[in-house]
């Protein structure tokens, strides 16, 4: 089995071949001598972009033949007819493969198609013999005019690596999701809200002082869970990290919240909602207390408040809490509140000391509306 290049000098054979044979799949399926005239004037079976084979068996008859389109073209397409007392023998799959062996050994090629009518089933089962994949299905395109009817039309590929690999690679015909709409985002929420007990505010520089002093006062409890507290309090660096979270909770990068006693003014304590995905929304809290104020209940109210705030202003789907695994206190005010425990991740990180591993507790809220 082979294919044979048809040179212009075999017009007559080409038109004979064509028109004693009924071609009941094609647009044409009885084609006349001078419809294929013209055309072979034109270059439809030879030009630049054009290429008409003749595919022969073993004994060099010729059982059909085959034509490649779009030459010129990185994917070349292609039309093949087995002659009526030729077909279900086999040579329909043979040819296939020839031809996508000739054009895979052409420069620049990266894959080869063919269009056939939907009930032609024995074209479609050598497409798929030879390892061509169904690409498309167009609904009524396929229009024969002597018939008056439209039928379905059926479009397979194969690619360069597929042809060289062997392997079927299929097209994903779930690869359209349903797109998660796009939260809904106040960005113009409040800076400062209330507690029955607390004010609650974005930093400002006026509080350099007060800050200061509470991370001075409170810092051998710190120092246990904060890595940032470490070292001791330095007036300059606190009221810096106070200009950068005023500037963050003005871009909304991070909410940066301070905790005030509404009855005299004084500073309790810092908490917000920090490692924020507004994409979902979802936010993580995190807190600390000035010693004098310990044991009051004054945290646990500001996590509540805060926790309504992000729910009820900023849309919030989920809410956490982290903690190391030994913070009892921190852990306290996390079930006071309402948060689940979702899970230990043992060894997760290093401690606020950096010279130990430590388990952290995960708790969350979220907004059970949205979930599934």
């Amino acid at each position: 089995m082979e294919l044979k290049e048809w040179t212009i000098e075999e017009q007559e054979p080409l038109i004979q071949f064509l028109t004693t044979n009924v071609w009941p799949y094609h647009v044409n399926s009885h084609p006349g001598r001078e419809l294929i005239e013209k055309a072979i004037e034109e270059g439809g079976y030879e030009s630049d972009d054009v290429k008409t084979f003749w595919v022969e068996n073993t004994e060099g008859e010729k059982v059909g033949i085959v034509q490649l389109y779009d030459l010129q073209d990185e994917i070349p397409i292609f039309d093949l007819r087995i002659a009526e007392k030729y077909r279900e023998q086999g040579y329909g799959l043979q040819a296939l493969r020839l031809v996508s062996e000739y054009v895979f050994k052409l420069p620049g090629k990266i894959r080869l198609e063919g269009h056939t009518r939907q009930d032609n089933v024995a074209m479609r089962k050598t497409f798929e013999r030879v390892g061509f994949v169904k690409e498309a299905h167009f609904r009524k395109a396929w229009y024969v005019p002597k018939e008056g009817e439209y039928y379905d039309a059926i479009t397979y590929g194969i690619t360069r690596e597929d042809f060289l690999s062997g392997v079927k690679t299929p097209v994903c015909w779930d690869d359209v999701t349903e797109e998660r709409p796009k939260p809904q985002i106040n960005w113009d929420f409040e800076s400062s809200f209330e507690s029955e007990r607390l004010m609650i505010r974005m930093p400002e520089l006026d509080d350099t002082d007060a800050v200061f002093e509470a991370q001075r006062r409170s810092a051998r409890s710190l120092k246990a869970y904060m890595p940032w507290a470490q070292k001791e309090a330095i007036r300059e660096e606190v009221r810096a990290t106070l200009r950068e979270a005023n500037a963050n909770f003005l871009a909304r990068k991070d909410l940066r919240l301070h905790v005030f006693l509404k009855e005299t003014g004084e500073f309790v304590g810092s908490s917000g909602l920090h490692r924020i995905d507004w994409e979902i929304p979802k936010f993580e809290i995190g807190y600390w207390i000035d010693d004098r104020f310990e044991g009051n209940g004054y945290m646990t109210e500001a996590v509540k408040r805060i926790t309504e705030f992000a729910f009820e202003e900023l849309s919030a789907k989920r809410i956490e809490i982290r903690c190391d695994r030994d913070n009892v206190r921190s852990r306290a005010v996390a079930e006071r509140t309402g948060y689940e425990l979702e899970g230990i991740l043992r060894n997760d990180c290093l401690d606020a000391s950096g010279l130990h591993l430590r388990d952290t507790c995960v708790y969350a809220k979220i907004d059970e509306s949205s979930s599934h």
